[in-house]
């Protein structure tokens, strides 16, 4: 399905519930499935919590995550302490690419047994699940946090809990802590000093309600749209201004693109600045690399350049984010140039119309992209591939009074 977007209307006006987060979500369901008498509220529905959920209920031999990388790290730790368990765990063309040799040779330290079906550190793997009571492992520190987390989130059912020595530089430390936090809220000891993480074993927790906070990266596209309006006030639910997501580091950022955000219960109002002047953005990502898609395409609208570094997990994505960035914003006449871990956008204010926007089967190539609709005419090819974590994203869009037409 292919999505031609426009739109006449500059000043926007609306309040939009947006689906729980997808980090919190995974992350959740995996420990309801350790501990089942935690009950979720406001889960995500998106692709892939539902892909992660069937899996944790079911009891197939052969798990199918299709493109949800969340639920091919959390799986490969939860089948590999889950004992007796014998499963083929796999996904699509793309997710055969993605690495994953760094947790299962963390997980073979602590005495897993996982096994390659092909190639030797990529997906199909055969995991069959042990009790595990190693405790100690090292991971290098500048991999994917997931990687860190799915130990992270088995370890208090582990004999003996576990201790991480994160070797080098650490990356996306908000999910790190993420991942802690909750396990902290269900009175799961943990610490974090230096590079030592350390979760202590429990077996039973007291039956609670977790209700999951909405996703701060789907609340990255308003922030864009609101940025790229002439006014704008968009009201989102439910948002809390200390959020555990990395990617609350939205409202500072965009507070340089002419957002101003504020809270009122578990609302976050964005309110266009009149008359703000955006200059050159110069942003660390290391922490927050999901939004730089978001962000690139918003300086793109201004007219404004950006240099984002800290983006080399983008290489392992859906897909090759950064490649993909520089084939389609050349496409709309932008001058860019990459990295492995950085992206440079030079500033113009001429962008091209009615432009094919190509999605690599990533569902942020296609959200990051629609809020230049307020700009030019937009054509957003394979838009079904946003149901990855926001399936009502284009009816939110339309709410905002965005002219979408199948092309």
């Amino acid at each position: 399905m292919n999505l031609l977007l426009q739109t006449s209307h500059s000043n926007l006006q609306a309040e939009i519930a947006v689906t729980g987060s997808k980090s919190e979500t995974n992350r959740l369901l995996l420990l309801q499935a350790l501990f089942p008498n935690i009950t979720l509220a406001n889960t995500s529905n998106s692709d892939d919590s539902e892909v992660m959920q069937k899996a944790l209920i079911g009891n197939e031999e052969v798990v199918d995550i299709h493109h949800a990388g969340t639920a091919m790290r959390f799986l490969t730790a939860y089948f590999a302490v889950n004992e007796g368990r014998d499963v083929l765990l796999t996904g699509s063309q793309r997710m055969t690419e993605r690495p994953i040799k760094v947790l299962v040779e963390a997980l073979e330290q602590l005495g897993a047994k996982i096994s390659y079906e092909k190639e030797v550190g990529y997906p199909p793997i055969r995991i069959k699940g042990q009790k595990i009571t190693d405790s100690k492992v090292n991971i290098p520190a500048n991999v994917s946090s997931q990687y860190i987390s799915a130990l992270l989130l088995v370890a208090p059912k582990l004999g003996n809990g576990i201790e991480i020595t994160l070797v080098g530089e650490i990356t996306s430390v908000p999910y790190i802590k993420m991942t802690l936090s909750l396990l902290n809220d269900l009175d799961i000891k943990t610490s974090f000093e230096g590079n030592v993480i350390t979760v202590y074993p429990k077996q039973e927790v007291v039956s609670k309600v977790m209700t999951v906070e909405s996703d701060w990266s789907s609340a990255s596209y308003f922030f864009s749209l609101v940025a790229l309006a002439e006014k704008a006030t968009v009201s989102l639910t439910s948002y809390k201004e200390s959020s555990l997501q990395g990617d609350s580091a939205l409202v500072e950022i965009y507070k340089q693109m002419g957002v101003e955000t504020h809270f009122e219960g578990n609302k976050m109002i964005l309110v266009k600045q009149p008359d703000f002047k955006p200059e050159t953005l110069n942003l660390e990502l290391n922490n927050t690399p999901d939004i730089a898609q978001t962000i690139v395409v918003t300086c793109l609208g201004l007219g404004i350049g950006c240099h984002l570094t800290g983006l080399h997990t983008l290489k392992i994505k859906e897909t090759d984010r950064l490649e993909a960035l520089r084939i389609e914003l050349t496409k709309l006449g932008a001058k860019i140039a990459v990295t492995n871990d950085s992206l440079t956008l030079e500033a113009s204010n001429e962008i091209n119309h009615n432009v094919k926007i190509a999605t690599y089967n990533d569902h942020r190539m296609a959200m990051a992209f629609a809020p230049l609709a307020l700009k030019v005419p937009i054509i957003i090819e394979n838009a079904e591939v946003v149901s990855k974590s926001y399936p009502d994203f284009w009816n939110d869009l339309k709410s905002l009074d965005f002219d979408i037409s199948e092309k």
